[in-house]
């Protein structure tokens, strides 16, 4: 073998020995500290508070990094600390400045240990040296210790950099949108340069329809403007540099607000007049598509042709509203020339809008049907499922391969929206369908009943009755099918709010855990949290902005209540959970390719 051959078969094996130990360190090292949280829709200033508390877990990383000798007080009086980023002394501890350098060092090194991204800008330069001799085991100058300016600064770094490290994974399982009026806000703070490269994004019913309004789907378009309507989010309209004027001045006129009788939500004259002009519209469009596609099975919804019967032949008892000047009693899904101009007009501004696109751009790049994380898959809402425990099949797929092609075509839409090309009209169409229809993995009722709730007396058309998902989840067979088809051992999801008085968030055997715990403010405005450490999962009920508030008013942390799921004797490593399998595989391969070197005459 020449000099050439041997220096490049070595180099070879250095960089492929080097490779190989990376993944068995990955391997053995402690899964990933993980936050779930879903359905934050639009409340933008209360997730913010609260991610800035981190949920909570401070108490939890404390208890796991410090002796068991350490009294609750004690651990109390450390997390106050941290979180204040302040010594101060506390009559029943007995801890000097020197005491607790040593403990915020220990929860520290606890957490440096175990992280394996995001470690710049983790310790301000002021003290960063410092830091690290400390984290290292080596001495520092004693006046770090008796000196009391430099040790009560030196702790207030040290509470900065733990607050900074406590967090590995934010998994988002979906609905940013509508009902709050700050869903801009929210996935800024999600896509900044802090949090993006820890968040993974799981896409909610309410995403899709604003990702579908974006593509260029005119009946999405109304029905995400009616929402923001409904909710009178002209804030939000005007952040988004979003020209509602056509709209208005129509809706105004058409639609004026004595005549209005239904059911419409919203509180200004303004939006009540906008709301029902774009439900007009959105009904005429939507029941085009379902004409249009036989094969969603939607037919249910076409309620037009009905109520023209009904206007026609002034048979109007049964309604709460008679007032449809655009509704042509013959032809009754054809839009007026001036609601042509109107959709028109939202839908070139929904595809064109440079706000809307980085926002939605954020969706289409992070965003996934399905993730799986710690053996957990995290879905939105649900696998669609049949009475008899089978998965549904919907455009001849199911399970797995349905949420994959379900992926394939939102990654096809988005492209072509960041890149400005035209769309595909069934892709269009799907997007619809995963907004409301029965088999969408996304919504998981077999019909939205927003007509009927709009306009007719009778309430027992207004129910939308929830499928087998929740029945299908608490029979152990479904839950190993689950688990068989996606190699899991638990499922993560949202969608349906639980009220934390009536319900746990975990099934009894821990497999099924609903994070939705109706953090927004038109649900129980409090939410979940679902938090995986190496030794423990729990689940967190979050305070809510009144509970919040007393407690900034107390100078106190607000009150959490924990829901203990399971925890381990043992932490939890890489190679415990799914991932590993593949950094197996390329292990195997990479420890194949350097036997055959190494068996090559040198």
């Amino acid at each position: 073998m020449t000099a050439d051959s041997f220096r490049l078969q070595t180099g070879e094996l250095d960089k492929l020995a080097q490779q190989l130990l990376q993944i068995e360190n990955e391997l053995n090292s402690n899964i990933p500290v993980t936050l779930w949280i879903s359905d934050l829709h639009g409340e933008g200033d209360r997730f913010m508070a609260i991610l800035r508390g981190r949920f909570g877990m401070l108490y939890q990383t404390c208890r796991e990094a410090l002796p068991n000798t350490f009294s609750t007080d004690k651990i109390q009086y450390l997390t106050q600390i941290i979180r204040k980023k302040q010594y101060f002394e506390e009559e029943q501890i007995l801890m000097d400045t020197q005491d607790v350098i040593f403990c915020l060092v220990q929860i520290l090194k606890y957490r440096m240990d175990n992280i394996r991204q995001r470690t710049r800008n983790v310790f301000a330069p002021e003290f960063a040296n410092t830091i690290k001799r400390l984290l290292s085991g080596l001495p520092v100058p004693d006046q770090v210790f008796e000196e009391k300016v430099l040790s009560e600064r030196l702790i207030s770094h040290l509470a900065h950099s733990i607050r900074q490290v406590l967090l590995d994974r934010i998994i988002v399982l979906g609905d940013i949108f509508d009902r709050g009026a700050q869903p801009d806000k929210i996935i800024r703070i999600l896509s900044s340069a802090f949090y993006r490269d820890m968040v993974d994004y799981v896409y909610g019913n309410h995403d899709i329809l604003w990702m579908g309004a974006a593509s260029g789907n005119p009946s999405l378009v109304a029905e995400a403007m009616r929402i923001t309507c409904r909710y009178d989010h002209f804030e939000l309209m005007n952040r988004l540099d979003f020209d509602s004027s056509k709209l208005a001045a129509f809706a105004e006129k058409t639609y004026p607000v004595d005549k209005i009788t239904g059911k419409i939500k919203a509180k200004t004259d303004r939006g009540r007049s906008m709301e029902k002009a774009l439900a007009i519209i959105q009904f005429k469009l939507e029941e085009q598509t379902i004409r249009q596609f036989p094969e969603y099975e939607m037919e249910s919804r076409l309620w037009l042709e009905r109520l023209a019967v009904l206007l026609k032949n002034n048979d109007t008892a049964g309604l709460n509203d008679s007032h449809f000047p655009t509704i042509d009693h013959d032809n009754p899904t054809e839009l007026t020339e001036e609601e042509q101009e109107v959709i028109n007009d939202l839908t070139s501004q929904f595809i064109n809008n440079k706000k809307i696109k980085r926002l939605l751009g954020f969706f289409f790049k992070k965003g996934k049907t399905y993730h799986i994380h710690n053996n957990s898959l995290n879905i939105h809402a649900l696998i669609p499922s049949t009475e008899d425990g089978e998965f549904e099949e919907f455009l001849g797929r199911r399970g797995r391969n349905l949420l994959d092609f379900i992926q394939e075509t939102i990654e096809r839409v988005g492209a072509r929206y960041l890149n400005n090309q035209p769309q595909e009209l069934k892709d269009q169409a799907l997007f619809f369908y995963l907004w409301c229809g029965a088999k969408s993995p996304f919504f998981g009722k077999h019909a939205m009943k927003t007509f009927e709730r709009y306009f007719l007396l009778d309430e027992e058309s207004h129910v939308e009755r929830t499928l087998f998902w929740k029945t299908n989840m608490q029979t152990d067979a479904f839950k190993q099918k689950l688990m068989d088809e996606f190699g899991i051992k638990r499922v993560v999801f949202g969608h349906t709010p639980v009220d934390y008085l009536k319900g746990k968030m975990a099934s009894s055997d821990g497999v099924a855990i609903n994070v939705d715990g109706g953090f927004a403010a038109a649900y129980y405005n409090r939410g979940h949290a679902l938090v995986h450490t190496p030794y423990q999962l729990f689940g967190i009920i979050l305070p809510t902005p009144e509970e919040m508030q007393k407690a900034t008013q107390k100078l106190e942390s607000a009150p959490l209540k924990i829901e203990l799921i399971d925890e381990f004797r043992q932490p939890m490593k890489i190679k415990d959970t799914a991932e590993a399998e593949l950094l197996k595989l390329q292990s195997n391969a990479l420890l194949k390719r350097i036997k055959e070197l190494t068996l090559d005459p040198i």
